[in-house]
């Protein structure tokens, strides 16, 4: 299996609205946030993980196959391509390309070759982070959340989530290696990028979390990217 390019996507991503990818910061603070976003160790500036991007793209990508129901739930495996039709297998196969598949499937490792996508951490737009400074915009907002007693018409459990404010904006870059005889992924992936577009990054999508608009530095892809209906 011979690889013939390298290709860099690159281009930003505005968030349309507020934006909450977690820290794994168990510590709680006093005076602190009950889910604080994820920051750069050394800024302290929020970013987007490389990973968070890939695996929603993922996701949604194996949602849209259908083959979920193969999986469980995991991620897919080639072992999951075994009794689907035709069109599923082609499907599965796109993605374990582009995203990767256990290395205890060796065998199919050899049929499919190496992961071809790589998603690199978005950092902020320093132009972005330039006009922030400039008008003193903060890089977080802390949002209170609660239930109501359907009976009370009370509220409780008060919580307090930690977000990125909306337009705010990121740099990211997606690398994509082509081997020989591979057709199609790079618009394959740009359809997963759609679905990522239309549905929602990070945590409490269903609350209005995590909207996110994609641009493209290349016109030709961003064009493209325009014209997918991915569903």
């Amino acid at each position: 299996m011979k690889l013939i390019d390298i290709k860099e996507i690159r281009g930003t991503i505005t968030l349309k609205s507020g934006l909450h990818i977690g820290a794994g910061d168990m510590e709680m603070k006093i005076g602190g946030t009950d889910n604080p976003v994820i920051k750069h160790p050394h800024t302290q500036e929020p970013f987007i993980p490389g990973s968070s991007l890939k695996g929603k793209v993922r996701s949604l990508l194996e949602m849209k196959s259908g083959l979920m129901k193969e999986s469980g739930g995991s991620p897919l495996k080639p072992s999951h391509l075994t009794n689907v039709s035709d069109e599923e297998r082609e499907e599965g196969k796109m993605i374990l390309r582009l995203f990767g598949s256990s290395g205890a499937e060796d065998e199919a490792r050899e049929e499919l070759g190496p992961t071809r996508v790589s998603f690199a951490d978005a950092f902020l737009n320093p132009e972005w982070k330039l006009r922030a400074d400039e008008n003193q915009w903060p890089l977080t907002e802390v949002k209170s959340e609660n239930s109501i007693n359907r009976i009370k018409g009370t509220a409780e459990n008060p919580r307090f989530t930690e977000r990125v404010p909306s337009e705010t904006v990121f740099d990211f870059s997606v690398t994509l290696r082509s081997m020989e005889g591979d057709q199609g992924l790079e618009a394959f992936l740009l359809s997963g990028l759609k679905l990522l577009q239309l549905d929602a990054l990070g945590g409490n999508g269903s609350r209005g979390y995590g909207k996110v608009e994609f641009h493209f530095e290349s016109e030709e892809i961003q064009k493209h990217f325009d014209d997918i209906i991915p569903l």
